[in-house]
């Protein structure tokens, strides 16, 4: 990505972050009038807006334990100001609408203003805590594909997980439940579909995170593709670190299985604005392979609505939309893409989109679970 674009990126971002930070500053200071002094209150309400900057500053200079817990700090306060929000525009218009209508007395405005604000606040706590602890428990999703060509078995067991998001949030724990998960599925065959890393390498390395990641004795084939994070930091570390582990990470790859199945693993459509160095197109990693045999694609982005249709494989497995993550974004990303989350045929194409594993910013989910895929192939000659 060229620098101004960064720069621009970056100036938009912050802007908004400010915004948001300076509403809810001014909300909390009339609402804490009389509780809390106006120092202590300004203290307060700095050192927590700063702390997710701070981190990612931290984190990329020099990675600590002081980085991860401003980190899972920061993570916390952007869902709370996401909520917050939502329901303080909610009750300012209800606000609005007695002032309209006279239904309270002015007095009575004023002290549902301070009050608003507390209990908005209150109710923003709840569901990031509650989507939080909905982020420990990840499920397995199973589904169930037929494929209509012959191969040199008739049934194929897939574990695939997306967006793990190693780095300051995510960690070991988090590997030590998804070895537990993928020894359950027993897979003959595991699929890393990107975004294993977070963006910034640093946190990965110092505690060397994917080291607590055992992979099944049952499975045959391990393979990785990139995701847009694994750009987003130091791909040059973040690639070598992935296949020093034991998954083998397929850039523009085809991969001919011995069980009769192509396997074809794309760069993450971001790779340009990163490296400067584009992707093959799909068809061009077809072309000349023997498409009368079951074709699986890996492409951490699913397909856009503005993409054309592509034919010729049987199944693409991809994660990025995290299903959302927090509702109701989820309403934003299936505006964005063709198929946002779950199973549909499309074409005579079966796609799978995972809501991913882990989580991007802050760890907390609500209207979807963390998953990893369990997919049974059946092929039919």
């Amino acid at each position: 990505m060229k620098s101004r674009d960064i720069a621009v990126f970056l100036t938009i971002v912050f802007l908004i972050y400010a915004g948001a930070n300076t509403f809810l500053y001014f909300k909390g200071a009339v609402a804490y009038k009389g509780i809390l002094s106006t120092g202590l209150y300004n203290i307060l309400f700095i050192v927590i807006s700063l702390s997710f900057i701070a981190g990612k500053i931290l984190e990329r200079r020099y990675s600590s334990l002081l980085a991860d817990i401003l980190n899972i700090t920061g993570g916390f306060w952007l869902s709370f100001i996401f909520y917050s929000i939502i329901i303080l525009v909610a009750t300012d218009l209800l606000r609005l609408s007695f002032m309209l209508t006279g239904v309270l007395p002015d007095q009575d405005i004023r002290a549902f203003r301070q009050y608003s604000y507390l209990v908005s606040s209150g109710l923003a706590s709840l569901l990031v805590a509650g989507g939080f602890l909905n982020t420990l428990f990840p499920a397995i999703r199973k589904y169930e594909i037929v494929i209509d060509k012959p191969a040199e078995v008739k049934e194929l067991r897939i574990a695939a997980v997306s967006d793990i998001h190693l780095g300051s949030i995510i960690g070991k724990r988090s590997m030590r439940m998804l070895s537990k998960k993928l020894d359950a599925i027993s897979p003959d065959m595991v699929l890393f579909l990107g975004d294993t890393v977070d963006g910034e390498i640093n946190p990965v390395l110092r505690n060397d995170l994917l080291e607590a990641l055992r992979l099944p004795d049952s499975a045959r084939h391990v393979y990785a593709i990139s995701g847009n994070h694994e750009y987003i930091g130091n791909y040059s570390k973040t690639i070598p670190y992935i296949e020093e582990k034991g998954l083998r990470v397929l850039a523009d790859e085809t991969v001919f299985l011995e069980e009769g199945i192509l396997l074809l693993g794309r760069k993450d459509r971001d790779s340009f604005r990163y490296t400067g160095e584009g992707r093959k197109e799909l068809s061009d990693l077809m072309d000349g392979q023997d498409l009368n045999k079951p074709v699986i694609v890996m492409d951490h982005q699913p397909p856009m609505k503005k993409d054309s249709e592509i034919s010729g494989f049987d199944l693409m497995l991809s994660g990025h939309t995290h299903k959302g993550q927090m509702w109701p974004l989820n309403h934003l990303t299936s505006r964005i893409y063709k198929i946002t989350y779950g199973h549909r045929l499309i074409g005579g194409c079966h796609y799978i989109v995972s809501s991913g594993f882990g989580s991007w910013g802050p760890r907390v989910r609500i209207g979807n679970r963390p998953e990893v895929l369990d997919i049974r192939l059946i092929f039919n000659s």
